[in-house]
């Protein structure tokens, strides 16, 4: 869960705990800010599912968020900056800020090629890139749009997410609508050539359960042609035993023939006594 702090400290920070949150002048409001040049029904903060959006109720003086002007719903993280009238508030998770260092610092943006070509940009927070005067990343360059790309930290690792450019954002020659980014990763947008400088960051892909597991074959032995070495030895050679010899049909066979002889001379010396 969010809380909505105030830079300039002059009261606690708001848990972002309801549904609706609304900010302005009016005592009807959530977050009442008497400040001159806030409306009296300013601006709105909507939770939906874990994410929260603000958007201007058609203030005078207008909604900013990380320098730029809120037209519509815009979705909230940690660290965003917003300006209504002289009030200056900052969204802040603070789970993360106690339980994950703050590895923002350990980052760089590095053009290798385009204008401003070797300059290195630290990150931190939220950083919009693209012509606009309002980014904290602006450059020069007819093929980027106003507001091109955002980078920004989730869990302490840098993202990147197109924010409907024109010409897109190459990660690696890739094009990507939002990516996870990590050292040595190279950013194409427009003409300007960025390199991503920061410490090793270990990302988890998930395994996909339908995917098809190739295991690995088990070594086959190489038998060369003519050689020794490849035969098995005659120590190895199991002797296969011959057959047996089928002798029990040959004995009845003689048996039988003794037999008969037998039966003729004894009906032989019968014959002959009549």
């Amino acid at each position: 869960m969010l809380k909505l702090q105030f830079k300039d400290s002059r009261q606690p920070p708001v848990w972002l705990a309801d549904e609706k949150i609304t900010l302005g002048q009016d005592a009807r409001n959530h977050l009442v800010l008497p400040d001159h040049g806030v409306s009296l029904f300013h601006a709105e903060i909507r939770r939906e599912d874990g994410h929260y959006f603000l958007s201007d109720c058609a203030s005078e003086a207008g909604t900013w968020v990380n320098g730029e002007r809120v037209s519509g719903r815009y979705q909230i993280r940690a660290d965003d900056s917003v300006q209504i009238g002289p009030v200056a508030l900052q969204f802040i998770d603070p789970l993360k800020t106690v339980a994950k260092p703050d590895n923002s610092k350990k980052w760089f943006l590095q053009v290798i090629q385009g204008e401003n070509e070797g300059k290195k940009y630290p990150l931190s927070g939220s950083m919009t890139f693209g012509r606009s005067v309002k980014c904290e990343l602006c450059f020069n360059d007819v093929e980027l749009s106003r507001r091109h790309c955002e980078f920004f930290f989730k869990d302490g690792v840098l993202e990147v997410k197109d924010l409907g450019s024109a010409n897109g954002v190459l990660l690696n020659r890739a094009k990507v609508s939002a990516a996870t980014l990590q050292a040595g990763d190279q950013l194409q947008m427009g003409a300007v050539v960025l390199l991503v400088i920061g410490p090793k960051v270990e990302v988890v892909q998930a395994q996909d359960e339908d995917a098809t597991v190739f295991m690995p074959m088990a070594p086959m032995t190489r038998i060369v042609k003519g050689s020794a070495a490849s035969l098995p030895g005659p120590a190895q050679m199991q002797k296969v035993p011959a057959p047996a010899v089928a002798t029990s049909s040959t004995s009845k066979v003689v048996t039988l023939v003794v037999l008969l002889a037998a039966v003729a001379v004894a009906l032989w010396a019968v014959r002959g006594l009549f």
